[in-house]
């Protein structure tokens, strides 16, 4: 018998249920994957608040790290023993163990151990994908990354730093600058308390930034616009804040005719090819010590309600894992 988070309606952390699962042998294609440590992210949040929209009832958590107990007909690629992790697609990785496509399995190499990878490979994966093949960042460039005391904005900043950027940095309490400060941010602002826009025109001598990295979405949206500089790069890829909506097009014009983009990660991460790439740089960068991982929350997975309401008020740095 296996235990499984089930929202049968979209709410606060308190629709987050849980189920006995008796699993069924894997099918064709399938691996049986027991968790050893699962990944939380602010996309779990969005599923089970109806933010982004999902058949319901429903799973919960696309990331995760374990090790195949069982193969299904036609899986050559995995065998019992193996260890591996996943971040989707798919809903489902708060679990104790689940059946799951072979196809979205990654294979973890002996030196990345399970908790580093439940906390790095949906948050490195996304770093990787925005910092090197959306935003294409050089060395050289000045980049804005806002939360960056997260566990996106942290490995976002190192990352950056790892290539050659100058990075200014904003979180949203005080006690969080010396987390930015610490991942290598040349500066850092407070985005409740400093006109972010001006001071970041004041840091780039009225240039601005060539890119901006914005995973908060509503809130820093128009400070996102007015620090980018003429023909820079707005990234939105969260809504941390909220969704950033009625978005004129003019808006981008006025601002220096800015690029702006909407990304997604299974738009980057689609061909065996592009996954195997993308993950395999995030392990370089890991093994290099340039990229490093805090893991600074720990939780019971029957915990996850908790959890999101630590992660929805702003009281987690770092990532968070939830233990089986």
């Amino acid at each position: 018998m296996e235990r499984m988070a089930r929202i049968e309606r979209t709410g606060g952390p308190e629709v987050i249920g849980w189920s006995d699962v008796v699993l069924a042998p894997p099918g064709p294609g399938e691996v049986r994957m027991r968790n050893t440590a699962v990944g939380l992210n602010f996309i779990d949040t969005y599923h089970r608040s109806g933010l982004y929209p999902v058949p319901l009832p429903s799973g919960l958590g696309g990331e995760a790290a374990g090790v195949v107990e069982a193969v299904g007909e036609g899986v050559s690629d995995f065998a019992v023993g193996d260890r591996v992790a996943t971040f989707g697609p798919g809903l489902g990785a708060y679990a104790t163990a689940r059946n799951v496509p072979a196809k979205i399995l990654f294979a973890l190499p002996d030196d990345i151990d399970d908790e580093t990878a439940a906390a790095a490979l949906l948050k490195g994966g996304t770093v990787e994908f925005l910092v090197e093949r959306c935003a294409r960042v050089e060395p050289g460039w000045t980049v804005l990354v806002h939360a960056a005391a997260g566990g996106v904005g942290q490995i976002a900043v190192r990352w950056l730093k790892a290539i050659g950027a100058t990075v200014i940095a904003t979180v949203g309490h005080g006690d969080k600058v010396a987390l930015a400060r610490a991942a290598g941010a040349d500066h850092v602002l407070l985005s409740r308390e400093d006109d972010i826009a001006a001071r970041v025109r004041e840091i780039t001598g009225g240039a601005g930034v060539e890119v901006v990295l914005d995973g908060v979405g509503k809130a820093t949206w128009e400070a996102s616009l007015a620090s980018a500089r003429r023909r820079g790069l707005v990234v939105s890829f969260g809504n941390a804040s909220g969704p950033v909506e009625g978005v004129a097009l003019g808006a981008l014009a006025r601002a220096g005719s800015l690029y702006v983009t909407r990304p997604t990660m299974f738009d980057y991460y689609v061909t065996p090819e592009e996954r195997a790439a993308g993950s395999a740089r995030l392990f370089q960068m890991l093994r290099s010590g340039a990229v490093r991982v805090d893991v600074n929350q720990r939780f019971a997975l029957e915990d996850a309600a908790e959890a999101h309401r630590a992660l929805e008020a702003g009281r987690t740095t770092g990532s968070t894992i939830l233990l089986p």
